[in-house]
């Protein structure tokens, strides 16, 4: 039997994209689709099993915790304010939102998009390499020093648990579990 969530949140999509091809940054797109057990209709990243080209290479029938990359807008707000210029999109995120803190929000959250559509959260997304190779200096920009929180901001990764169609202005709905709760574990 699934368990109880508890205290919603509300928040707002404010872009989606998605792109077919291994690149860094996804394609802003009018609206994307998220199919249950897979992930975003039509993006790299979509499968039952680890898609993560460096993860793939070493255990490619690992289940696929990072079916789906959010960010929340204000992480660019405050990398502008750090002299970075960033998109929706550009650090690959499939889903873009504003109002959920979201590298904050523990373990199984549920975060309801759209009419149907709704995403698990399994993990706080690691910066790699290729953060820098984006815009130099970003990853040490979103690696956290606070003793507090996230180690650091880069979005977070989820699961597709129902789908639907996900586009800019939808609602975004945080569904926190039932304590106790854990942090979301860096994937």
């Amino acid at each position: 039997m699934p368990q109880a969530h508890h205290l919603l949140l509300d928040g707002k999509v404010v872009a989606v994209a998605a792109d077919r091809g291994h690149h860094f940054s996804k394609r802003v797109q009018e609206r994307i689709v998220l199919v249950a057990g897979r992930g975003v209709e039509g993006d790299a990243h979509a499968g039952p099993f680890v898609r993560h080209r460096y993860l793939a290479r070493r255990r490619r029938c690992l289940p696929n915790l990072r079916q789906v990359h959010l960010i929340p807008s204000e992480l660019f707000v405050n990398l502008g304010k750090a002299g970075f210029s960033i998109a929706a999109g550009d650090l690959g995120e499939n889903i873009t939102t504003a109002g959920l803190d979201l590298e904050r929000m523990p373990l199984g959250t549920l975060i309801e998009l759209g009419p149907t559509a709704i995403v698990e959260l399994t993990g706080l997304r690691t910066p790699c390499v290729l953060i820098d190779r984006f815009q130099a200096g970003l990853k040490r920009q979103v690696l956290s020093s606070a003793e507090t929180g996230p180690p650091f901001e880069s979005g977070v990764l989820g699961v597709v648990r129902a789908g639907g169609p996900v586009a800019a202005g939808d609602a975004a709905r945080a569904r926190l579990p039932p304590s106790p709760v854990r942090a979301l574990p860096p994937l």
